[in-house]
């Protein structure tokens, strides 16, 4: 297996395809980066900037240039001498007519080959849309559509198709004869029953009366490709069967203004295997599993070792060839039974290394028993950005809050609150199928037969609000302890929260802690085992979108808590905690990724860092606040009392602007229009004044005019003559929080991950913001300057990196310097002990330091947090001024001289490391020492 030095995650899209990536591997190469992370690049949806809405895993993306040009660019990686880390999508695929064989199953229905390949419930208890596919993706109600003339009937070679403007779904090949038929009198009358194309086109017509079932495997699909090769020739050969099938067509489609013109095509649309519907009743009533809440990403039933083995043909066959080493799998949490699927991979790629994108609450653990090397890294990076929180500061920081929105707030409640927002907005189709699967089953009790549909719906929804993480996994080999503690938990605050349910949660408890009846047959139990793990499959979208989604745009207290991952009611990391995470990582996931950016975080690495500063300084933060509510008062609109934004809202775009107003003020004009964009994306997200459902433009207007005056940039404007003393202030300490975050990430048991264009100063917001156009050559150019500056003059590069920290340089150079040391020091890095270092002295709780070891090797990590109260601002952590008595206990192995690879400096040392020597002109240190004695 081959273990990562350090992954770089690229993001593929039309615009940076595989030639964008070939001319950066140098770059990657330079920095030190050992394996190219990709984004999904299997065919996609047209146009798709993620690759995540993938319509045909076994091809490689044309649009970012196809099997060719992927080879060439894999021959040019190992050149390079680096791996490959590949992104992919086993839960879903996209819900669209580039999807061939979706396309096939909403043309067949039950009688597809691929009926069984998505998850769709064929036998759904509403009629409505049982063995049919319900299509939401109407603008508005079906018969709205269909009157108004955007429901078309259209013909092309491959068949008849109903379209909503770009949307096309194909009609079942028993519906042609009702186009085809219709007035046949007509075409007979023109050309008559003996000609040739006549006789041709009722050939046709006779082979549409006796198309084969499903159970006739593919005799129906040569029977279906023989009637609609036949209709095309007609209807290119022949003008008047063209002339005949286009006027009636015409017909079909109906005459707006004429209701019953549109008879035809109504009873037509009743006929297929799919049902269009307004798009929100997918959020009430649906029949196939989506990906969290997003209509047009349709599950598959992975777990079907036929679709296992289809939909990994290619994935499996690059691993065979050593094109990728690796594999990042995305959304662990969607799929039926999450470790026979790792197990199923690991059989057949065993060499592989493999991470899963998974989201661990507190004190939870990944299961020990799945065949993984780690995460994707959301743990890590909560824990780093953790300890720059002071959490020694939370009353205070609690009380200036709740001030400034005038009431206080539960994070917990709003959770909860927000939990079951989603589900009675977004995840009620889904709920009811689950309520109605349980009741089915329940009914074969006598215990159970008088549960109702509404008790058993109602006590399912108070289990999951209460779900304390993100789902279990149960499955046929049973339950572990922190599967059963979790469903005991759930369990008894539900009944606290609502016994008059105590009886159907009771029996719920039964179903989740698989106590099957022994009286029960095979089947019966196996019915059971179904209904658990069905069920958690909904618990981590219902939580990623009632927490991630909503909730982390709601709790303002400090935002760079609220990350993927992260539990924001938690103020902060003790540095204990710190070290026991770092000590279990090593016993257990030594090779996971670390992490401090991806696609998916809700702001940037080093935004977060800056606004961790404000942690430090509740007193001067609600100083400022009061300030910049007084001057911002007159900005504010106020519509039906409501002032705009609410206070919530306002103290939420402040730490916004802290966090990210840039360096350069050449960026400002962009800047602006990126909140803007970003005001309206977190204020949908929160879904109190407005949202993506529906739209509250006075507010969203509001609140773009107050961001507006806000940031006016003129030389009288109050609010930044106020603002941006204190902002640059928190951008100084800001530096150092993100250059230590950067060494601990490198540092640290795990493989480093950095996300495209992260190596220097990281000021984006949520997607799309953070998937910018990233500048490879300048990072380039300034790699290879730092390398020779180094060269020929360290103490010089050192003191001018950091008397120019806007530029970005110094973060780079922390990168480089730290890269270069893991590959030098390799297995120590990825093999090595980990030993929490005792500090002493007053400021030792300013201090993170640990030391890594392996053979006769030994480094030590030494960074600073919390410096507010240590340094001016303006000035920088280091010197005897600033740590006077602060020390660190060495290893009693260790050598006296320490190289610090930063500075180039040697530093003595036998027992004991002041840092007052070692932090002398940088303000973070990684210090080596190779003991040689045996």
């Amino acid at each position: 297996m081959r273990i990562p030095v350090a992954t770089y995650r690229i993001q593929f899209n039309p615009e940076f395809t595989f030639e964008s990536a070939k001319a950066i591997l140098s770059y990657l190469a330079e920095l030190g980066i050992s394996d190219f992370y990709a984004s999904p690049i299997f065919k996609a949806r047209s146009g798709s900037t993620h690759g995540y809405d993938v319509v045909d895993p076994n091809q490689i993306n044309p649009e970012l240039g196809g099997l060719e040009n992927f080879e060439s660019l894999i021959e040019e990686v190992q050149k390079h001498g680096l791996g490959w880390l590949q992104d992919i999508v086993p839960n879903h695929m996209a819900f669209d007519r580039q999807n061939p064989m979706l396309v096939e199953v909403l043309e067949n229905g039950p009688n597809s080959q691929y009926k069984d390949y998505f998850d769709i419930n064929w036998e759904h208890h509403y009629e409505g849309i049982r063995e049919r596919v319900l299509a939401p993706f109407l603008g508005k109600f079906c018969g709205d559509c269909l009157e108004s003339g955007e429901l078309k009937l259209q013909y092309n070679q491959e068949g008849f198709t109903i379209n909503y403007y770009d949307l096309q779904f194909p009609i079942r090949i028993e519906s042609y004869s009702n186009v085809v038929t219709y007035d046949l009198a007509r075409i007979r009358r023109k050309l008559g029953r003996n000609h040739p194309d006549f006789v041709k086109f009722l050939g046709a017509l006779y082979a549409l009366k006796y198309i084969p079932s499903g159970e006739e495997g593919m005799e129906r699909y040569d029977q279906i490709g023989f009637i609609k090769s036949m209709l095309w020739e007609l209807w290119n050969d022949s003008v008047e069967i063209r002339e005949f099938i286009d006027e009636n067509i015409q017909i079909f489609n109906g005459e707006p203004g004429k209701p019953e013109s549109f008879d035809l095509l109504e009873k037509l649309l009743a006929e297929q295997f799919f049902r269009l519907a307004y798009w929100k009743v997918g959020n009430e009533e649906l029949n196939y599993r989506r990906f969290f809440t997003v209509n047009d990403l349709i599950s598959v039933r992975i777990e079907d070792e036929r679709v296992f083995n289809h939909n990994h043909a290619l994935i499996l066959k690059l691993i065979e060839e050593n094109k990728f080493s690796g594999i990042r799998i995305d959304h662990i949490d969607g799929l039926y039974d999450p470790a026979q699927y790792l197990n199923r991979l690991r059989d057949h790629a065993s060499d592989a290394y493999i991470v899963v994108e998974k989201i661990l609450e507190e004190h939870e653990d990944l299961p020990l028993t799945w065949p993984v090397q780690g995460t994707s890294g959301y743990d890590f990076l909560n824990k780093v950005n953790g300890i720059f929180c002071h959490h020694q500061t939370q009353p205070k920081f609690d009380s200036v809050y709740y001030r400034f929105i005038g009431h206080s707030i539960s994070y917990k409640a709003i959770i909860e609150d927000k939990k079951r927002l989603i589900i009675a907005k977004h995840l009620t189709g889904d709920i009811d199928n689950l309520a109605n699967l349980l009741q089915r089953i329940s009914g074969r009790y006598r215990y159970a037969s008088d549960f109702t549909i509404y008790a058993l719906k109602a006590a399912l929804v108070e289990i999951m609000a209460l779900f304390p993480v993100y789902r279990t996994y149960i499955n046929p080999e049973g339950l572990s302890k922190a599967d059963r503690d979790c469903i005991e938990y759930v369990i008894s605050k539900a009944k606290e929260n609502t016994p008059i349910f105590f009886n159907e949660l009771t029996f719920i408890e039964k179903f989740l802690l698989l106590e099957v009846d022994e009286s029960l047959n095979p089947e019966e139990a196996e019915q059971w085992r179904y209904f658990v793990m069905r069920l958690q499959q909904f618990t981590g979208p219902l939580t990623a979108k009632g927490v991630e989604d909503t909730t982390f745009y709601i709790y303002n207290r400090l935002i760079s808590l609220n990350e993927v991952g992260g539990n924001p009611g938690e103020f902060g990391v003790s540095l204990d905690d710190f070290h026991d995470f770092n000590q279990h990582r090593i016993a257990y996931w030594p090779h996971t990724i670390n992490t401090t950016a991806t696609h998916d975080t809700k702001r940037g690495e080093d935004v977060r860092a800056r606004i961790n500063v404000i942690s430090e300084i509740p007193g001067e933060w609600d100083s400022m606040l009061r300030k910049w509510q007084e001057i911002n008062a007159v900005h504010k609109d106020c519509i039906d009392g409501l002032d705009i934004p609410d206070p919530n809202d306002e103290y939420f775009l402040y730490q916004t602007l802290l966090g990210t107003f840039p360096f350069n003020e050449t960026e400002f004009p962009t800047y602006v229009q990126r909140i803007k964009d970003y005001i309206i994306k977190a204020i949908r997200e929160a879904k109190v004044h407005t949202a993506w459902l529906r739209p509250d433009t006075n507010y969203e207007e509001g609140f773009i005019r107050f961001a507006e005056r806000l940031l006016k940039d003129m030389p009288d404007n109050p609010f930044l003559e106020a603002f941006l003393p204190f902002q640059r202030k928190v951008q100084h300490y800001g530096v150092f929080n993100s250059l230590s975050q950067a060494l601990l990430k490198l540092t640290s048991p795990g493989v480093p991950d950095f996300y495209q264009g992260t190596e220097l100063w990281d000021l984006s917001l949520v997607d799309p913001d953070n998937r910018r156009p990233v500048d490879f050559e300048q990072r380039l150019a300034l790699v290879q300057d730092l390398k020779q500056r180094y060269e020929t003059d360290k103490l010089g590069l050192v003191q001018e990196l950091c008397q120019s920290p806007e530029d970005g340089r110094i973060k780079l150079f922390v990168i480089y310097q730290a890269l270069k040391t893991r590959r030098e020091y390799l297995e120590l890095f990825q093999r090595g002990d980990y030993h929490k270092l005792t500090v002493i002295g007053s400021l030792k709780d300013h201090v993170v330091t640990f030391a890594r070891t392996w053979d006769h090797t030994t480094v030590i990590v030494i960074v600073p947090r919390l410096l507010t109260s240590l340094v001016k601002p303006g000035e920088y952590p280091m010197g005897e001024q600033v740590w006077q008595e602060t020390r660190i206990s060495l290893p009693s192995s260790s050598s006296s001289v320490w190289r610090d690879v930063m500075t180039g400096r040697e530093i003595q040392g036998d027992d004991t490391l002041w840092i007052r020597d070692v932090l002398t002109d940088f303000p973070v240190a990684l210090l080596v020492n190779q003991n040689q004695q045996e």
